[in-house]
């Protein structure tokens, strides 16, 4: 049976609540540690390699570039394994290594590209993981993928917060915890993960080229999910090497500034995806857009005090307009299935955070970090290009 390009599985759920959210917290463990270093990316990478602030924009983006590669063959490895837990659960152990192995390299090369693996590895382990969880489900498929979303928002918020503190002695220390991380997801998961089912719909192999193509109407909403993280990849670069001073309690600090912008993000998606069932998505979007592109720009040139207003304010707009992009995406796709529709968005996104980081050196670069101008520069243009695509959104939605 057939709604709306989705296949119902004739199969019963395989998870039970409890279950359901012991995945949840599995998918929390696999996204903290990719956000752990953030906070000290300046010792991690700036200070141990003696390189600038463009380089270490380009360590931020190693691991989108590794995903973005490894994403089109995972279908037909999946093909030829024949069990997507086994992989996933590989996965996750592979990519504990890698983490463990970033804190031995001593060369920058390989350590680019060590670190282009391990997010090769981690998208794997996240796209397995809830592709299995999304089959076993059933009928329950949302609220299951709902639980796996607050896991996977929440641990990139905690790694953020508490990265900071860990790493505030020794950057490397965050590598060391992030590999043991991965390695205890890695045995909860060969525990919890359901057995593999006949999905309902193949993966989709170029979702986000496909949508874009064909479908013309979803391109101001995939524009958005670019547009969005384009600007998070800002934050991950430029806003660890801002704050000035390299003591620990500095280091602390960004991770608790960090985790401030976050977990508003976190704890509000959902009650706003609830007030995108009522309210005017485009105007949602729109709205939170425009208050996120304002807040942006004030972070390159506001005094470290009012950081503690902005970072919440920031939260809050992201949650405004995320899932309301993402349900207007769906409204406006019709003519693809659901799961091609998601695998745009994400791929639009992780687009977005592969650009933002390295834009975001070279503005630094161009500009100078000293004085602030390169900073002021960088997040300028972040936030122009966020309120240009909410100037765009709600014209369109006028014109619709």
């Amino acid at each position: 049976m057939a709604r709306e390009g989705l296949t119902v599985d004739a199969a019963p759920t395989a998870l039970t609540l409890r279950t359901t959210l012991a995945l949840g917290f599995v998918t929390f463990l696999l996204m903290l540690p990719e956000t752990l270093p953030v906070p000290v990316l300046r010792g991690l990478v700036v200070d141990r390699f003696a390189v600038g602030e463009r380089l270490a924009g380009v360590f931020m983006s190693a691991n989108m570039i590794g995903a973005l590669l490894a994403a089109p063959w995972l279908g037909g490895l999946v093909r030829r394994a024949g069990s997507r837990r086994r992989l996933a659960v590989a996965a996750l152990l592979l990519d504990a290594v890698a983490m463990q192995s970033l804190a031995q390299m001593q060369d920058f090369a390989p350590f680019l590209l060590l670190r282009a693996v391990e997010g090769a590895l981690h998208i794997a382990a996240l796209t397995l993981v809830m592709s299995l969880v999304a089959d076993a489900a059933g009928s329950r498929r949302g609220g299951a993928l709902g639980c796996l979303g607050a896991g996977l928002t929440l641990g990139v918020a905690t790694g953020a917060a508490i990265g900071g503190q860990l790493g505030k002695d020794d950057p490397l220390r965050t590598l060391h915890i992030a590999s043991a991380v991965l390695a205890i997801a890695g045995l909860l998961a060969a525990r919890l993960l359901p057995p593999d089912v006949a999905p309902a719909q193949p993966a989709a192999r170029r979702g986000l080229l496909d949508a874009w193509r064909n479908v013309p109407a979803a391109r101001a909403p995939l524009l958005v999910a670019f547009v969005e993280r384009f600007t998070v990849g800002f934050f991950t670069t430029g806003f660890p090497l801002l704050l000035p001073g390299d003591e620990p309690a500095d280091r602390a600090r960004i991770g608790m500034l960090l985790g401030a912008f976050l977990y508003p993000f976190a704890l509000l998606s959902w009650p706003f995806g609830r007030a995108a069932e009522r309210w005017s998505r485009v105007g949602m979007v729109a709205i939170g857009s425009a208050v996120y592109g304002l807040g942006v720009m004030a972070v390159g040139v506001a005094p470290i005090g009012a950081m503690w207003l902005l970072m919440p304010l920031l939260g809050v707009s992201s949650a405004v307009m995320f899932v309301p992009s993402l349900l207007w995406l769906l409204d406006r796709a019709p003519g693809i299935d659901r799961t091609t529709a998601m695998a745009a968005f994400h791929g639009a996104g992780s687009l977005g955070f592969l650009v933002g980081p390295i834009c975001c050196g070279q503005l630094i670069a161009l500009g100078g970090a000293e004085g602030g101008v390169g900073y002021a520069l960088a997040f300028g243009v972040a936030g122009l290009t966020e309120i240009g695509a909410a100037l765009l959104v709600a014209l369109g939605g006028r014109r619709r």
